[in-house]
This record gives structure tokens, sequence and C-alpha cells, in this order.
């Protein structure tokens, strides 16, 4: 959708388009609520800054709409849909780099409670893999703000490719 359209439509219709970007009511309340913006680089601003920052009760709620790293989305939902296409560089892969990703996806999940989150977009699995191997040395203290800062890298992407399309 074009900038200027989404600048036209309805409140409703404009929470429902962004909302698959990342499913936190006060982002998405912000981010409709600025507009009309001028350019998508405005837009973009808006969201980075009601990203910042993210309770761990609304990062937990989003977290809950994605899938695995390294696991296909199933569904027909515009999660989903973008979910796969930001996984779809780490490809379908039978190999150690999937099985290490797939071990460390449980123990992640296993220490922190929560799905490992990362930015798949112009990652490789090899990369991915380093940086959850990395990240399961942290305390939750620490791993809090990464996986904040993982999900606004995410939810800007997201709404830039949904503005700028």
């Amino acid at each position: 959708m074009k900038l200027e359209a989404f600048n036209r439509i309805d409140a409703d219709a404009a929470r429902a388009l962004v909302r698959p970007c990342v499913d936190i009511d006060r982002w998405i309340d912000a981010v409709v609520e600025g507009r009309p913006y001028s350019n998508v680089e405005e837009a973009v601003e808006v969201a980075r800054t009601a990203a910042s920052p993210w309770t761990v009760t609304e990062i937990d709620g989003a977290l809950a709409h994605h899938p695995r790293i390294g696991e296909r989305a199933s569904g027909g939902s515009a999660e989903a849909t973008l979910s796969r296409s930001e996984q779809a560089g780490l490809g379908v892969r039978g190999d150690d780099v999937a099985t290490a990703l797939a071990a460390g996806n449980r123990a992640y999940e296993e220490k922190f409670e929560r799905v490992f989150l990362i930015r798949a977009a112009g990652r490789s699995a090899e990369e991915i893999l380093d940086d959850l191997r990395l990240r399961l040395t942290h305390t939750d203290e620490e791993e809090i703000p990464v996986v904040a800062d993982q999900l606004r890298q995410i939810a800007v992407l997201r709404l830039e490719g949904i503005l700028g399309s």
C-alpha cells in the first residue's frame, strides 16, 4: 500500500494493516495516530520511537505470533506470510546447521521461556546460529533488551515494506 493510501484509510483499516508488523496495541495506535505522514521515513521514526521501550509483557505477547527460527510459518495470515518471506533465505535445510538451530531453539526456550527471536532478513543460517549461541550465554536481564531490539527491527522492516509497496 502506498503511504498516501495509508494516510487516507480509516483508523480500523490502518490498525489491521500494521498489526502484522508487531501485535502490540500501544505501538499500533501510535503508528496509526501519527498519520498523516509526509514520507515513509517519518512513519518509521514514529514506529521506532513507539517501540522504545516495550514491556516484557508486550514482548511476550508479540512473540506468541512468531514461529521458531528455521521453522516454516504455517497458515495464510499476514504475519505467517511475512515470516515465511523473512526466513526464505534460510532455505530448507537438512544439515548440521538446521539441527543446531533446532537444538538451540529448544535450549533458548527452556532457559528464557520464550521463542528465540532474531531479525532473519539479510542473515544467513550460520549468522543466526552464532547469535543464538551468544544469546544463550545471556541472563534474562541481558536478553530482554536484545529481544526488544530484534522485535523493533522486525516491526520497522515490515512497516517499511507495507508502506513502500
